[in-house]
This record gives C-alpha cells, structure tokens and sequence, in this order.
C-alpha cells in the first residue's frame, strides 16, 4: 500500500540539500493538507507561519539549538496556538460554518454557545495545553503530506518558544509557537537517511480488546 510505502520512506530529516526548494504547487498542498486537519470542535485555534527569510531563520537558529535543519531546509514551519481565551474566535467559526453550510447562524447559535461554555470551563492552563495540542494534529497533516509528496521533513520541539514569540511577534497576536518542522529536500550526506527504523513490534504496541 501506497501508504506504508510512504510512511516506510520518511525519517527526521537531519541534513537539508539547501539548494533544493519546494516549487509553489507542492507549498500549495501542503497548506491544504494542514488546512484540512481535524481539530476541536472544528475551531483551528492556530496559526502556521511558513518561513523562508534567510536572515529571520539565521536568528531563529541561536534559539533552535543551533540545529542546521532551520537554516538549510527550504522552509520552516511554525505552528502558533492561541493563547487567550476569546468568544470571538467561536463567534468567527459560526459565522464561517453558517457560509459554508448556507444554514442561518441562528440555527447554529446552540452548537456556538456549547462551544463557548466548554471553552469557560477551562482554566487559562488547560486552555493553553488544549490548543498546543491541536497544532500536532495539524503536524501530523504536514508530515503525512510531505512524505506522499516525497517532500523531506523534520519535526522539532528543540527550540525555545518564548525566544520565538519574540522574534515573530507572537504573544502581542495572543500566539505562542509550540512545534515546529523543517521542510526540503534531503542530502545525499545526511546518514540517517540510511538507518533502519527503530519501532516497538506489532505484537507489543497493540492490543485487541
């Protein structure tokens, strides 16, 4: 199946050709992938920050751990999740979903008010932590495509955030960057690329009750 296959061909890219770019048709499915992500109630309290600027990601790197995956692949992924609590973001979500569904936000009021309760319950922590969370399903979106595309990538949680809130302007935007991922191309240097890969069995991952 075309999806092991896949999934057997991508690894954590660890050295980038930074000759190699990815052509605007393949960015373009890339962001629909993550646009097509599930999330909570469907809200998508995230933003994702496709960075190119070779100077900004030469910044970024003093707080990535020095890791050459920032300045080497052909972009860097952000993904940013919202921070503080608004009822606007439920409000928009309705507002779109009464569009797309061409139903009257009225009859749609109960499901936002259910939302905007749930969200209430809530303290800021778990708020936070909840839509952290979201933006690695939109991760896993990234990773999936990338490899159907046989587009190298390498997610990474070596960074650190507040340092990227600042440089990015983040919190004044009520974001927080929370994971990120290098995309490109891989060298023919990079020697993981030969390894084989280190997974639990079937037999002991899972289990049938």
């Amino acid at each position: 199946m075309n999806v092991l296959e896949n999934l057997k061909w991508r690894y954590a890219t660890k050295k980038f050709d930074p000759s190699r770019k990815i052509e605007d048709h393949s960015l373009d499915v890339l962001k629909e992938s993550i646009q097509l992500s599930v999330s909570s109630f469907g809200l998508q309290l995230y933003k994702v920050l496709f960075i190119k600027d070779k100077e900004l990601r030469e910044e970024l790197k003093k707080f990535s751990w020095q890791q050459n995956q920032i300045t080497d692949a052909s972009y860097i992924v952000v993904f940013c999740n919202y921070i503080k609590k608004s009822e606007e973001h439920v409000d928009e979500f309705i507002a779109l979903k009464s569009y797309t569904e061409q139903s009257s936000i009225e009859d749609l009021r109960g499901y936002g008010d259910f939302i905007k309760t749930k969200i209430k319950e809530k303290s800021i922590k778990e708020y936070q932590h909840w839509t952290a969370l979201q933006t690695y399903l939109a991760l896993s979106n990234l990773l999936y495509s990338c490899a159907e595309l046989k587009i190298d990538a390498c997610p990474m949680e070596g960074f650190i955030p507040e340092k990227y809130n600042d440089i990015l302007k983040l919190s004044e935007q009520g974001l927080s960057a929370s994971v990120i991922a290098a995309i490109g191309y891989r060298s023919d240097k990079d020697k993981t690329q030969y390894y084989s890969k280190t997974r639990k069995p079937i037999h002991k991952l899972f289990e049938e009750i």
